[in-house]
């Protein structure tokens, strides 16, 4: 060995530009490593605060609401996630080079029978209708399609289809998938759709030019689509229209493409057609899009389109173009120190970035955090480099859960959503990133189940912490920001003591989005919570249900459970 070394140091010496390359290749490898060993940290959770095993259940009675154990510390990021660039659907009509035979007509019956079950398992975010004729030269369902001959499922067509805000989802060929607004076609026999989905045997996917047609139940609010176009809904005309909506043309040959295309030109980000005549504005206190009508109102054909309605005199259809309102983007740091900290507390997965997107677009000033990310303050929470004493942001991201973190904050709004959301969101975010999805193997390996047990009890104490501990809880659920945006998000801006303006919150409903969002592509397509599982978290629910009755407050939502 000593030789050898020996050997090295001559060397060395007589070529001595390799030995400092050699060094200085050794020590970048060093802090790479220690550069990822810093940017990859996760919450400690102590041995202590586990939770008991799979078949003991949640280990505590409900009523016990003071007993779960605190110390979860979360150092990591926000997880919530955001919008990603989605990939390009197919909207031709070709069909594939060959279609081979429906497939073995002996079996229809079973196979009819399996998807009947498979069915009423998705009747909370589709209704089965029935099997359609579908023809090659004019499609049934005219919005956008995609093809998967190896993965089809009959969840994740109906997924792309709500999330792009169609009412109906048809499959076709076991593989083909088409979305559309209205079904221009006629009902075929329930025995012609007999073919299986390609990623999902037990269940059926159409056949040859035949649609197995789902209504979307659940398509999400305020995303139905005519190309670039969102479908806000059908409105009474209001009072003084020409204030409400200041610009407007008289078109002969109206359709939905040419009245947005115009409010487009002019720069408005909302397009209401009324029959023959395209109005074009802003929400406003005039005209807020809170009091929906029935969409049966508005259904007068268009002149210039045969399958599209435009609306009436009297009841406009409204579609938001993809002008951005620019009333709400404006945001700065406070002119002036802020004479309290407020938190913005939430367990990780629970909304709070979104939260802090709709805060700083409704109060116009960023908002800050107790950590730092670095992917955030590029996405542009400019808040997020300052340290969060500096009392130059309106409030203060945190996941942070105990008395001394706690009290150090002089109020907060405390944000809960459903554990079983918000831990698959965390999941998520933890081996996938802010806007990225876990692999399935991290979903059927080891990890999932230890990181329920881990992290759901700290889902419960982290709302217990905040209630027992904190001076000035403001509680919102994320479920009810979602179903009522414009009436949650005043109540947050109160607290944080700022006056609200109506038409600034108005725009903020429709850029409530923000840029972290998940894409729903890659959703699971099966539950991944075990029975066992699905015991604790209900005892977890009914411990946080009870503390907040117990402070007068309501509990948790109903679609917490039964699970």
């Amino acid at each position: 060995m000593a030789k050898l070394l020996v050997k090295l140091q001559r060397y060395f010496r007589r070529k001595p530009v390799r030995f400092f390359t050699l060094l200085a290749l050794y020590l970048a490898a060093g802090s790479l490593v220690f550069l990822h060993s810093g940017f990859t940290g996760e919450p400690t959770v102590t041995g202590s605060q586990r939770s008991p095993g799979a078949g003991e259940g949640p280990g505590l009675p409900y009523l016990g609401v003071m007993q779960l154990s605190r110390g979860f510390k979360a150092m990591a990021t926000m997880p919530e996630g955001g919008r990603q660039h989605r990939p390009r659907f197919k909207s031709t009509s070709k069909e594939p080079a060959e279609r081979g035979k429906a497939g073995d007509y002996g079996s229809t019956r079973s196979r009819t029978l399996r998807a009947r079950s498979g069915r009423e398992k998705e009747e909370d975010r589709a209704r089965y209708i029935g099997c359609y004729v579908d023809d090659t030269r004019r499609r049934t369902l005219r919005g956008v399609s995609f093809f998967d001959y190896k993965k089809m499922t009959v969840f994740r067509c109906q997924d792309n289809c709500a999330e792009r805000g169609y009412l109906y989802a048809g499959l076709e060929f076991g593989a083909e998938c088409y979305c559309g607004h209205k079904i221009q076609a006629s009902n075929a026999s329930e025995s012609e759709c007999n073919m299986e989905c390609k990623g999902e045997r037990s269940n059926t996917c159409g056949g040859v030019n035949r649609l197995s047609i789902y209504r979307l139940e659940l398509a999400q609010e305020s995303a139905r689509r005519y190309g670039s176009a969102i479908f806000r809904g059908c409105f009474r005309r209001p009072d003084n229209v020409s204030i409400a909506l200041p610009v407007s043309q008289l078109m002969l040959n109206m359709s939905v493409d040419k009245c947005v295309d115009f409010c487009t030109e002019k720069e408005y980000p909302l397009s209401a057609l009324a029959g023959t005549a395209c109005h074009c504005g802003f929400p406003t206190t005039l005209f807020t899009l809170h009091e929906r009508e029935d969409e049966q109102l508005c259904a007068q054909k268009c002149a210039g389109e045969e399958f599209e309605s435009c609306g009436t005199t009297e009841y406009l259809l409204v579609y938001q173009t993809q002008v951005q309102d620019n009333r709400c983007m404006d945001r700065r740091f406070l002119p002036t120190r802020a004479k309290q900290l407020v938190a913005l507390a939430s367990f990780p997965g629970a909304g709070n970035t979104w939260a802090r997107h709709l805060i700083e677009l409704a109060t116009g000033f960023y908002t800050g955090s107790y950590y730092f990310d670095g992917s955030l303050y590029n996405k542009g929470f400019k808040g997020e480099r300052d340290h969060w004493r500096s009392g130059r942001t309106i409030c203060i991201k945190t996941h942070e859960s105990g008395q001394k973190e706690i009290e150090s904050f002089d109020s907060a709004i405390l944000l809960i959503r459903n554990p079983y959301k918000a831990l698959m969101a965390e999941f998520n975010r933890k081996y996938g990133g802010h806007i990225g999805f876990a692999a399935h193997a991290h979903w059927k390996g080891k990890e999932w189940p230890e990181f329920v047990a881990n992290y759901a009890p700290w889902w419960a104490t982290h709302t217990l912490d905040w209630l027992r501990y904190g001076k000035k809880v403001l509680v919102v659920h994320f479920e009810d920001l979602k179903r009522d945006l414009f009436v949650q998000l005043q109540r947050m801006v109160g607290l944080l003591g700022i006056t609200a303006c109506e038409d600034r919150l108005l725009c903020v409903e429709g850029q409530k989005d923000g840029n972290f969002k998940r894409s729903g592509l890659r959703k699971l397509e099966y539950d991944p919570y075990t029975p066992e599982m699905r015991k604790m978290i209900s005892g977890y629910i009914k411990t946080v249900d009870t503390a907040l009755k117990l402070r007068n407050l309501s509990g948790v939502p109903d679609d917490y459970y039964p699970r």
